[in-house]
């Protein structure tokens, strides 16, 4: 018998960000880097362990606008210019260096990274990442979960049922889509639950989702095995609880792995420590500095006296956080097995990008993780539904309303930073339901227009952009990103009220915001 369980389960999301009408767009640079930094290094973990015969489990939810932007042609396109150019500054700085034996070696990692990156996207996987992840989803290793269609917070809209059903019907068919089959579970975007949204996916034959460990300890009624058995809701969606422990160990920007002073650091980059003459190319055309993905420096601590990053001591210090995890992971197992009635459970989500991109050496610790537990055998590493599959009787409890985000709340979603947005995007989504109502079953141009309609809503939805908007990060773009679906929405609404349509503005839109191609505006109907 298994002494417990390790779930890892980690949440790939991205908003949409595509401008294609532009040479150059600054914010497509947060899709390039999370493809260099952590879905490529994500893949050759996986393959790594394959080659090896190592067994591994891991849950992903892959977001519909990032599969979206996977699977678009001018993206990946784009994502070459951007290797190229990367490729471009790694030969500049391997001259720059050359001789310096601290720093040295450091440039010629990067170019041998990127290197890696443009063979893996361009040969082994014919630019095709998604094919690349569902190879592992038919193999069994990986279970791809779906999540909001825009990544709405979705209790901000529990009043409003066909803007829930919106985001999770439209994520559904993106599913089937890019992977071919159902989902069977749902990523809660910013683990957003409240009673009630479990009624919702039930009723689209999705079976289990996760919640955070405040909103299953304050459910009705409290869990008897806290956090270290799923529960399930009257509709019977079974909801897994976040292990706060395991969590934390990984997640804490104080106390977590990633802030070891020997793993390198994020924020200390060339960009913004070279001459602009120097990086004048690898700038955005107003000069403004950006990251470049060139950092030379360790952790350290809070100083600014930095010392050089070191590649191999990094290496070595994830595989012993990778068994300092499973240790604490088999003491809490042991602990909480004595009082239950089958192995204790820890599931454990994190954001796909903490690993590689935030935490360079996350996807070596993931390795090593997976390799140790396999060795070691005492704890199973599952997925949601193997677990399922073994236990599929669970304690019946309801969670309460609850976020990962700041507070346990909603709070990071609405304040006074943010708060602006909802009036509107409410506005837009009863003014959608109006229309499928008025419209029910048109064809040709007003199916077009009304389903770019239902788009617009979909995207002015979007969490991300209040989550920067009051972080003070990119605010101005994260504002434009809610007021353009808005005001495309609006301007489609007078066009159907004074049955005048502009062909070619349509056209132009449906080409910038190309994504959910299967879309039906239908589904903002209103449910009787």
């Amino acid at each position: 018998m298994d002494n417990g369980y390790l779930a890892l389960v980690l949440n790939a999301h991205m908003p949409f960000v595509r401008r294609t009408e532009y040479p150059r767009f600054l914010e497509e640079r947060w899709f390039f880097e999370a493809v260099s930094e952590t879905y490529l290094p994500l893949l050759r973990v996986f393959r790594s362990m394959e080659a090896d015969s190592v067994p591994f489990h891991l849950t992903l939810s892959i977001s519909p606008t990032l599969a979206a932007m996977l699977a678009d042609k001018a993206l990946g396109e784009r994502y070459v210019e951007y290797l190229d150019a990367q490729l471009r500054l790694a030969e500049a700085e391997e001259a720059r260096l050359a001789g310096d034996a601290a720093f040295a070696p450091l440039a010629r990692m990067y170019h041998a990274l990127y290197r890696a990156d443009k063979d893996d996207f361009q040969e082994l996987y014919s630019r095709d990442i998604l094919g690349a992840f569902d190879y592992y989803y038919k193999k069994g290793r990986l279970e791809l979960m779906t999540s909001g269609a825009t990544h709405a917070f979705l209790p901000i809209f529990r009043d409003c049922r066909e803007a829930v059903t919106a985001q999770v019907e439209t994520a559904i068919i993106a599913h089937r889509k890019a992977f071919g089959k159902q989902p069977s579970g749902f990523w809660l975007p910013q683990l957003g639950w409240y009673p009630g949204v479990g009624e919702i996916l039930r009723s689209y034959n999705l079976h289990y989702t996760v919640v955070t460990t405040r909103g299953a300890v304050l459910g009705d009624p409290t869990p008897r095995n806290g956090s270290f058995a799923p529960v399930e809701c009257p509709s019977g969606l079974v909801a897994f609880v976040r292990d706060a422990g395991a969590t934390k160990a990984v997640w804490s920007e104080s106390s977590g792995y990633p802030a070891d002073p020997v793993y390198r650091d994020f924020y200390r980059d060339i960009g913004f420590d070279l001459p602009t003459e120097y990086l004048g190319a690898y700038l955005e055309d107003s000069g403004q500095r950006v990251f470049t993905g060139f950092k030379y420096w360790a952790v350290t601590g809070r100083t600014n006296e930095k010392r050089a990053y070191d590649p191999v001591a990094a290496a070595a210090r994830a595989a012993e956080h990778a068994a300092h995890f499973l240790a604490e992971r088999r003491a809490s197992a042991s602990a909480a097995g004595a009082l239950m009635d089958r192995p204790p459970l820890m599931v454990c989500p994190f954001d796909a990008e903490l690993f590689g991109h935030w935490w360079l050496e996350g996807p070596a610790f993931l390795e090593a993780l997976f390799r140790q537990a396999d060795s070691a055998g005492e704890l199973r590493m599952i997925t949601l539904s193997d677990y399922l599959r073994d236990h599929p009787e669970n304690q019946a409890s309801v969670p309460e309303f609850s976020s990962w985000g700041d507070g346990g709340f909603a709070e990071v979603w609405l304040d006074g930073s943010n708060d602006w947005i909802y009036r509107h995007a409410g506005k837009a989504v009863e003014r959608m339901s109006e229309l499928a109502e008025r419209f029910p079953d048109e064809s040709g141009l007003r199916e077009r227009i009304l389903n770019q309609a239902a788009r617009e809503v979909l995207l002015s939805m979007c969490s991300d952009w209040a989550l920067l908007m009051r972080a003070g990060k990119s605010a101005g773009f994260a504002r434009r990103q809610v007021e353009e679906p808005i005001s495309n929405f609006q301007r489609i609404y007078d066009m159907l009220c004074s049955n005048t349509v502009s062909t070619e503005w349509l056209t132009r839109l449906e080409k910038r915001d190309n994504l959910f191609p299967s879309i039906n505006y239908r589904m903002f109907r209103r449910k009787r």
